[in-house]
């Protein structure tokens, strides 16, 4: 049984919400504001935080964040708002779905267990496609410890950097574009979105490469999209 947090200041779409996701199945907690529903996410790890982005004490984009910093739990924001740039900031700081309010009860169905595929179908593939520990000239990564380290000193990723680095280092040598790595870490095809791995790969360089100019572990293939250096 999958357990999933709402984060929605509307009794009315909680509601809506709280009884579709128990015909999946679903045991369902609720926050009505940002502060409470985080400690809530932080404290209970759920399967799925669907999260409103205007929120009292605090806004889902700051929920976001403090969620992404520590864990992965998958994130469904949803918004009143139609503006490009709203999307656009929900999936930079680590949404992994978008819905615009309204929003027929199908499209949520269809997203939730969207996300729970691609959830699993993510953790069987870094599980089975890589070894559990990994060592590139002083570049370590721990996958089952979910640590990394550069020169013996601890490097802290988010999610979705650890994600991209332990794909990658998984298959030196291999070319991705932005929208293979877009399907596969964030399991959705955004279309228009490649910058979102762009800014992920520039700040995991920014973390891991002694030189952001030349990097030695994460390399561009011109045309193509990213690799990992195949000769260390």
């Amino acid at each position: 049984m999958k357990e999933v947090l709402i984060i929605e200041d509307d009794p009315e779409i909680i509601n809506l919400l709280e009884i579709h996701l128990e015909d999946l199945s679903c045991t369902v907690t609720k926050a009505m504001d940002g502060k409470k529903g985080l400690d809530l996410a932080l404290d209970q790890k759920p399967d799925l935080v669907i999260l409103d982005i205007s929120l009292p004490s605090m806004d889902g984009i700051e929920v976001c964040q403090k969620i992404r910093a520590v864990q992965n739990t998958p994130i469904i924001m949803l918004t009143a708002k139609s503006e490009e740039i709203d999307r656009v900031i929900g999936l930079e700081v680590g949404a992994d779905d978008y819905i615009t309010k309204p929003f027929s009860v199908r499209e949520f169905i269809a997203r939730v267990k969207a996300i729970f595929r691609r959830t699993k179908l993510i953790q069987e593939s870094l599980n089975t496609e890589s070894v559990s520990e990994m060592s590139f000239d002083d570049l370590s990564i721990s996958v089952e410890k979910r640590k990394v380290g550069v020169a013996g000193k601890k490097i802290e990723l988010s999610p979705k950097e650890f994600e991209l680095l332990v794909l990658m280092a998984s298959h030196p040598g291999k070319s991705y574009s932005r929208s293979d790595l877009l399907r596969i870490i964030w399991g959705y095809d955004f279309d228009g979105y490649e910058h979102t791995v762009n800014s992920h790969i520039n700040r995991l360089r920014a973390k891991i490469e002694p030189d952001m100019n030349e990097p030695k572990f994460i390399l561009t293939t011109w045309g193509v999209g990213y690799k990992f250096n195949e000769e260390l």
